[in-house]
């Protein structure tokens, strides 16, 4: 399972995305290989299941096949693993 976690400019907000989704996907035993981008690289995201990202890029993202989550708080592991847990099963 692929899962992408978007931010707008650099990879600073999408990587302490991606650690906590790490975190969250092994504490609820999910296999997934999650990688962290730019809005400029949503090439990377096309394959994605899953694509987790802050509401103000929804709409940058446009059509997917994938799962869009918005995350309010990157820091909350609970809003994560709730949100995660919804959509993986």
């Amino acid at each position: 399972m692929k899962i992408v976690a978007i931010c707008g400019a650099g990879i600073g907000s999408s990587g302490i995305l991606k650690v906590n989704a790490e975190r969250v996907l092994k504490k609820l035993d999910i296999e997934a290989d999650v990688t962290a981008v730019h809005l400029d690289s949503l090439e990377m995201a096309r394959d994605a299941q899953v694509i987790l990202t802050s509401a103000e890029f929804v709409d940058a993202i446009g059509k997917t096949f994938a799962d869009v989550i918005v995350i309010e708080n990157f820091f909350d592991t609970n809003e994560l693993a709730t949100k995660l847990e919804a959509s993986l099963g």
